[in-house]
């Protein structure tokens, strides 16, 4: 299964509204697109990340730094393909766009493997279950946005086939965002689930007093609560101060930063995102790492991924996603054969690899940069 060319594209789609969480706002959908295509005329394509103004750049790594590295192997050597790829974050750069460049090759690898046994990733990985809950990400601050709004969106992902939503958080007083999170459970009714997410926005002791404030409530996390400069031991603190579990991991970039995290004693949920940290063969040992100490997996975002690998594992918990087509017209909206949720769960395809099919004019639509490798 020789490696003959490498395809990326860079995807940016305006977003109709602004979608802001304590710390950040976008405006934009963005994506990068990966197709590899082998001697023997097997083809994968994958879409990783949400990745925002580096897209061009990601596209130059893949097809000038990493192709000459993979291009001539064998892809079912994908541990051996991960290593040569690892190399181009040694030198003294931005390793965090190295890595967002090795995951978005990984990953089509994985598409390959899967082709090639005529297996979907999930059964590759492990098999566990064939379906998960899903949550969408959503409770955005947005001006004029009252209690009642809030309320009636989660209604309406209710009746989207949500099974939950995580909610942001940290963006305003502990109090006031307390009460944005009351009356999110109002409005969600029961059995559905909600999260909070303050996106690293609060100081230690803010984190605390909001997370005293709210956890007398059936709250399924608490996600990244307090600030990136010392924020394992901040996690660490908040986890002792309350009952609700501590969720954190997608600002990581290595399965060894994720280990920071578990050494710490700062997680009970890790959401290591595979699309931003060196793809599916890094996510699979921060997935063990977190296995040997009952730590359970969630992920971040890209759900066309995440469903596979959570489903494999026996401590994966549910996928996420952007249930508001506003927020995210690539899933399911350029992806003609989706699963859509329903009554709160997502059943992942068993189609060979990750069984994506991209709606191809409308991808093509909003490329702002395409390069081929071939060797």
């Amino acid at each position: 299964m020789t490696i003959d060319s490498i395809e990326a594209t860079a995807i940016e789609i305006p977003l109709p509204r602004q979608f802001s969480g304590s710390v950040y706002a976008m405006t934009t959908r963005c994506a990068i697109v990966t197709r590899i295509r082998t001697a023997d005329g097997l083809s994968a394509e994958v879409y990783n990340g949400d990745n925002r103004e580096h897209g061009r750049e990601l596209v130059r790594l893949i097809t000038e730094e990493i192709a000459p590295l993979v291009l001539g192997q064998d892809a079912i050597a994908y541990e051996r393909l991960w290593e040569r790829m690892f190399a181009i974050t040694l030198p003294n750069r931005d390793r965090k766009l190295a890595m967002e460049a090795i995951a978005c090759v990984d990953t089509a690898v994985w598409d390959l493997l899967g082709k090639r046994a005529g297996l979907s990733v999930r059964q590759l990985l492990g098999g566990y279950r064939s379906e998960l809950p899903i949550i969408s990400i959503g409770g955005y601050y947005a001006e004029g946005k009252t209690l009642l709004d809030l309320a009636k969106e989660m209604e309406g992902l209710r009746l989207w086939g949500m099974g939950g939503c995580k909610v942001k958080v940290g963006g305003l007083s502990p109090e006031a965002d307390a009460e944005r999170v009351k009356a999110a459970l109002d409005g969600a009714g029961p059995g559905f689930m909600i999260a909070v997410d303050a996106n690293r926005g609060w100081s230690v002791p803010d984190a605390i007093r909001f997370a005293r404030l709210i956890e007398h409530l059936p709250i399924a996390w608490f996600e990244e609560p307090v600030r990136w400069d010392d924020e394992a031991r901040g996690m660490a603190a908040v986890r002792r101060a309350c009952r609700i579990p501590v969720n954190a991991g997608q600002s990581e970039y290595s399965a060894r930063g994720v280990r920071r995290l578990l050494d710490a004693g700062a997680v009970d949920i890790v959401n290591f995102d595979a699309s931003e940290a060196g793809g599916v063969t890094e996510w699979r040992r921060a997935a063990d790492a977190c296995a040997l100490l009952d730590v359970r997996m969630a992920h971040h975002e890209e759900p066309q991924i995440a469903a596979h690998m959570l489903a494999a594992i026996p401590h994966g918990i549910c996928v996420e996603c952007f249930a508001d087509p506003a927020r995210d017209p690539l899933w399911p909206h350029l992806l003609p054969d989706a699963p859509r949720p329903k009554d709160g769960m997502l059943a992942v395809p068993d189609r060979p690899g990750f069984g994506i099919r991209l709606d191809e004019a409308a991808a093509a639509k909003y490329a702002i940069a395409r390069a081929t490798a071939r060797r």
